[in-house]
């Protein structure tokens, strides 16, 4: 018979690419790791993973298997809700991962909007950006993941997660005062092609916002510096390093005095903000307060 726990060492590997970081992210040692997937193959038969210089990747008797774990890690979540749901539920410790700006516009909200609605349940909140948090939700490193739409994310069908939509912002330009177009409205991305750039580090999912927004308009920024606290962007800006683009909500608390904000003429770019949970946790009589919570404190377009 096949053991879930391996399963969900077999879904780890394949979202992780290596032995060696899937065994991180669920605080085993690698040897553990390629144990368990040793005895999966036993159980099951087949060689379900290869290995090479470059990493692991699934075999296709692997992939046949990965979707049928997905179902069942899904279905075993389901369970757990109901028994808890029996079991009334009603206190206990929900985590939490989010972005900065993501804690603080609708995870802060939502924690105060829990005490008087579930005095019960106690968040635990860890600061992760968007891109790293789906893997802790998916690595059972956190319960509920607050996250950004970047280019590979989960789409709203991958059978391992539930999603729920949050909120969206617009990104604005940051001009040092003295820049030319820092007097008019509105800012067309394509007369920013020739400037310096402020960026966000790879990986990050404000990164491939800028990128693909000065794409669409024409050209590939000249990313001269990068960080991924909007405040020293900000500070980069006003000291005439480069321009930048920075979703609206990440503006308040910055020092604007001696920057330029304009809106992006035309379509603006745009962060899209979704709460994400493993399938099946949403029902949980703890974790599905913390979602209600959340949309509540996101506003009626949740």
């Amino acid at each position: 018979m096949i053991e879930a726990r391996r399963l969900h060492i077999l879904r780890a590997v394949a979202d992780h690419r290596t032995v060696t970081a899937a065994a991180a992210a669920l605080y085993l040692t690698p040897s553990a790791v390629s144990q368990q997937l040793a005895a999966l193959e036993q159980e099951t038969g087949h060689r379900l993973v290869e290995r090479n210089a470059r990493g692991a990747r699934l075999t296709p008797a692997g992939e046949i298997l990965l979707s049928h774990a997905n179902a069942v890690l899904a279905q075993l979540e389901r369970a757990e809700s109901e028994l808890a749901a029996y079991g009334s539920g009603e206190a206990g410790t929900v985590t939490v991962a989010a972005f900065a700006t993501g804690i603080g516009l609708v995870v802060a909200p939502a924690i105060t909007g829990l005490a008087r609605t579930a005095p019960g349940i106690r968040v635990r909140v860890r600061d992760a950006e968007g891109d790293e948090s789906l893997l802790m939700v998916l690595d059972r490193q956190v319960d509920v993941a607050v996250a950004v739409e970047y280019r590979g994310a989960p789409g709203e069908d991958d059978a391992r997660l539930t999603r729920v939509p949050l909120y969206a912002e617009p990104f604005d330009a940051v001009l040092p005062l003295g820049h030319p177009l820092a007097a008019g409205d509105q800012v067309a991305l394509a007369a920013l092609a020739k400037d310096a750039w402020i960026g966000q580090s790879a990986g990050n999912p404000c990164h491939d916002v800028t990128v693909l927004a000065c794409e669409y308009a024409g050209f590939a920024p000249r990313l001269e510096h990068s960080s991924d606290d909007f405040r020293a962007v900000v500070a980069l800006a006003a000291a005439g390093a480069g321009v930048a683009l920075v979703p609206r909500s990440a503006l308040r608390g910055a020092a604007l005095d001696e920057v330029a904000i304009r809106p992006v003429d035309g379509v603006a770019p745009t962060r899209r903000v979704f709460a994400a949970v493993r399938r099946g946790a949403e029902h949980h009589p703890l974790i599905s307060p913390v979602l209600a919570a959340l949309r509540d404190a996101a506003g009626p377009g949740a």
